[in-house]
């Protein structure tokens, strides 16, 4: 029988540490939709800290709820925070439309 190992497996032989990842960018993707190239951040419930409003459906996303934040490449002005299904149905929503409440549907 072999004896126990008592370092981390992580640490090489000669003392460096391994490549630290960033683990803010760890759940980043990079989607492309018809107005632009999405930066695409799924944030877990534990690190939400604060209600913010879904710009899909307009209803707040509570703490602690994972979600979405989505933002073009180049403009963080519009980083958003998204419902996750109302992100994956965001090219299929069709745009809202005002009527009165007689109003014909055609």
């Amino acid at each position: 029988m072999s004896p126990r190992r008592n370092h981390p497996k992580g640490k090489r032989a000669s003392g460096n540490q391994p490549e630290d990842r960033d683990v803010s960018t760890s759940f980043q993707t990079v989607e492309e939709h018809h107005e632009g190239i999405y930066t695409v951040r799924k944030i877990t419930g534990s690190s939400s800290s604060k209600p913010y409003r879904c710009p899909g459906c307009d209803q707040l996303i509570p703490t602690a709820t994972p979600h979405i934040v989505a933002w073009i490449d180049d403009d963080l002005e519009s980083r958003r925070h998204w419902h996750t299904a109302c992100w994956s149905k965001k090219d299929q929503r069709k745009p809202r439309i005002e009527r009165s409440r007689n109003a014909p549907r055609f």
